[in-house]
């Protein structure tokens, strides 16, 4: 495993132990459930929005490392930011999800942020689920 394979991974553990956002949102303006049925990976996802931005995101979840710092890197991204950059984001994300392994753009990468991590995971059908 190379340096930034390895920091990658370490970026994934860190935000699996130390789930940002975590905790159930009072009074979410929307709200998702999600259940990935192939490994138990659950979700529920509270979001507020004012004014067109995120205002605050709270979450619960059980499942794999990957689930869980998918869902706390995603509220790093995204809290703060307008509508329209989350729509980004996603697309973003997607894509890096199924590029297989072939990598995505360094600008998409720097928007990812540490999202960019789970570049790796790309390579691993099976674990893509668990990470969108």
């Amino acid at each position: 495993m190379n340096e930034l394979d390895q920091l990658y991974q370490q970026v994934i553990l860190d935000h699996s132990r130390e789930r940002h956002g975590a905790g159930a949102l009072k009074d979410p303006d929307g709200r998702s459930h999600q259940v990935n049925p192939t490994c138990g990976d659950e979700v529920t996802l509270g979001v507020r929005v004012v004014d067109g931005r995120v205002a605050a995101i709270g979450w619960e979840g059980e499942g794999c490392s990957i689930s869980q710092a998918s869902i706390s890197v995603m509220h790093d991204l995204v809290v703060g930011a307008d509508l329209a950059a989350v729509a980004r984001l996603e697309e973003d994300f997607d894509a890096l999800m199924h590029s297989r392994g072939r990598g995505v753009d360094e600008a998409v990468l720097d928007e990812l942020q540490d999202g960019a991590a789970f570049e790796g995971v790309s390579k691993y059908p099976n674990r893509v689920k668990c990470a969108l």
